[in-house]
Order: C-alpha cells, then structure tokens, then sequence
C-alpha cells in the first residue's frame, strides 16, 4: 500500500471518530481543553503505529492511548482545575463546533459532577459503556483489564452514581447490575 492511501485512509479515520474521541475524553477529564489536548497526541500517537494498526481496530488502539493518557495527566495534575472561562467572558478557543445532543444534556446536568468524582477507572468504564455504547468485551480490552473487573468497576461506578444524583437514578437502570 502506498503511503498516500495510507495517508488518506488514517485522513478519514481522523474525519469520522475525532468528535466522538473528543466528547468521551471530555467526560474522561472533565475538561474540553484538556480533552481536545488529549484526542491530538492520542491521534498523533496513533499515526506514528498507523501502518501496524490500521488493518486491526485502530479504534480500540485510540481509545486505549487515550484513556492511559487520561489516566496519566489526572496522576500528574491531581484534582488541579486549570483555568475555565468565566461567565460572560467570550472563550476566544471555541472551535464553535455544534455539539451532539448527548453534550447539551451533559453539560446541563450534574453528570459532568458526578463523573468526576469517580476514580479514573470506574469513569472510563461508566464513558465507554453507556457514552460510547462499548461492549463488557471492548472495554476490557481498551482498559487492558478482564471483563469481571469491566462489571465490577461499572456495578461500583453505577452504585456511586446513583447516590450522587438520586433524580435520575432510575435512567441509569438497565439490563445487569442491582435492580
């Protein structure tokens, strides 16, 4: 394969899941900023292995670089909240792009909140599952963990979560886990 095709083939990889990437290291991080810095080096790394990974499930690979790299920067930074625009203040880094209708709800709601006080792991698994719509299987395979620990972590995360926002707790009541 030439390196042009390869080229345009990684081109629309990019096109098609670079928005979705975005919104899951969002509520990954808690940041849009940090999210969109943590999708470019995850597609940065993911082009210098493209040729190795791209005939296997690059998505899978992107993913696991990103939620390692998200793993890493919150190890480093702690629970420090860089600087957020204020209200009334323009955000001059707003790509002004449209957000997808699951955004508006998350940024309207305690989810954001609530995530972040989930440990790194269980909010991974509470994204990927029920935000990206991963199976028990990928997940595990995207956190290098078993899918044991995928439904102990999302029992655990759901069990957190219901405590933390009580008024939607019954949304988040499907199929496995308590009843």
């Amino acid at each position: 394969m030439s390196a042009t095709t390869a080229d345009a083939e990684f081109a629309e990889f990019v096109r098609a899941r670079q928005h979705p990437l975005i919104r899951a290291a969002r509520l990954y991080c808690g940041d849009h900023h940090a999210a969109e810095d943590l999708v470019q080096d995850a597609l940065i790394k993911l082009a210098s292995r493209w040729e190795s990974v791209r005939e296997g499930s690059p998505d899978a690979y992107v993913r696991r670089i990103l939620y390692r790299d998200a793993v890493s920067r919150w190890r480093k930074w702690g629970r420090e909240i860089p600087y957020a625009v204020q209200a009334g203040e323009p955000d001059l880094l707003n790509s002004g792009v449209v957000p997808a209708q699951v955004d508006a709800w998350v940024e309207g709601s305690q989810v954001r909140q609530a995530l972040a006080q989930l440990p790194p792991r269980q909010r991974a698994v509470i994204v990927l599952r029920y935000f990206e719509d991963q199976s028990e299987a990928d997940i595990a395979d995207t956190l290098g963990c078993s899918t044991g620990t995928v439904k102990s972590q999302a029992s655990k995360a759901l069990q957190k979560l219901r405590s933390l926002m009580p008024e939607v707790a019954g949304s988040t009541r499907t199929g496995g886990g308590e009843r």
